[in-house]
């Protein structure tokens, strides 16, 4: 089974100081697709630079020509459908069909208060997400869009000439609930993962992986209640939330030992984060940059 390998590069630069560079290096690195954070803050960030994200990308966009663009992830937090549509369409355009919309449903950090509500309960956000998804799929698709549901509303919302990408842009929904994983079954393209959470501070690497396979088969169980056959859609983890942590990138070794496992389960593509000093995504830019040139080639 083939593998992608991909980067997340965090919006904290500014786009004249380093933010640029980055993108650039990525699709010279040969990056399958590069990703960026959608918050409005996040964790040690908060009190520093952090940069919206459909305006990086858009600026991404501008800068390359092959990498492919997305977020990992946007969700209902501070996200409309209507207007999460119109952005997404005039940034699927401007990068000529280069960008995969990674969506979830949020968690209860900064981006769940900034708008002044009340965090949401799990299962409220599970609600949202379960109405934003499908209209999202909607106004992506359809030229025009009218809803009247409980969480959002569009009245005769107007999409023309629609993504670049047909029917519509890819998802990559992130979930690991029973009501997530049947959202990516019926309406992803790809399913995201950052592993077991509860595993990340006292786990082992072995357990997550046992976690990793158990999501996987809740996957295909989604799937198949779908009517889909889960090897049509991509898997892709999101790296440095499981017990390994930073460990994957310590070496060329390391990284292509933690892929070939990550692939016997089914993974499709993994995602690195950019090397971000004195974080807990430190690492070695030489070390990371021949792991991007190198690794897959020993997994052939």
């Amino acid at each position: 089974m083939s593998l992608r390998l991909s980067t997340v590069i965090l919006p904290y630069r500014r786009w004249h100081e380093g933010g640029r560079a980055a993108w650039v290096r990525a699709e010279q690195l040969g990056f399958h697709t590069a990703y960026t954070y959608d918050h409005l803050s996040w964790r040690s960030f908060r009190d520093g630079p952090w940069f919206g994200a459909v305006p990086t990308l858009t600026a991404a966009a501008a800068a390359t020509e092959r990498l492919r663009l997305g977020t990992l992830v946007t969700s209902p937090n501070f996200r409309h459908p209507v207007t999460l549509a119109k952005e997404l369409i005039s940034l699927d355009d401007i990068s000529g069909g280069r960008v995969t919309l990674g969506i979830g449903a949020g968690g209860t950090g900064f981006d769940a208060t900034a708008l002044g509500q009340e965090p949401w309960t799990p299962r409220e956000r599970a609600d949202r997400l379960a109405e934003f998804v499908p209209l999202l799929d909607r106004l992506l698709t359809e030229d025009a869009v009218s809803h009247e549901g409980r969480f959002y509303s569009a009245h005769e919302a107007r999409n023309i000439p629609g993504c670049v990408q047909r029917p519509r842009l890819p998802f990559a929904v992130a979930a690991t609930g029973p009501r997530g994983l049947r959202l990516a079954a019926r309406h992803g393209q790809a399913w995201v993962t950052t592993g077991d959470p509860k595993l990340y501070e006292s786990g082992t690497p072995e357990q997550s992986v046992e976690a990793l396979r158990g999501q996987i088969a809740k996957l295909a169980d989604a799937c198949a209640e779908a009517g889909r056959d889960v090897t049509g859609l991509d898997k892709v983890l999101l790296t440095g939330f499981t017990p390994d942590r930073g460990r994957p990138l310590s070496s060329l070794d390391a990284f292509v030992d933690f892929a070939g496992r990550h692939r016997e389960l089914g993974f499709t593509e993994i995602v690195v984060h950019w090397p971000i000093p004195d974080s807990d995504f430190a690492a070695d830019q030489k070390v990371f940059e021949r792991i991007a040139m190198e690794a897959l080639a020993q997994l052939d």
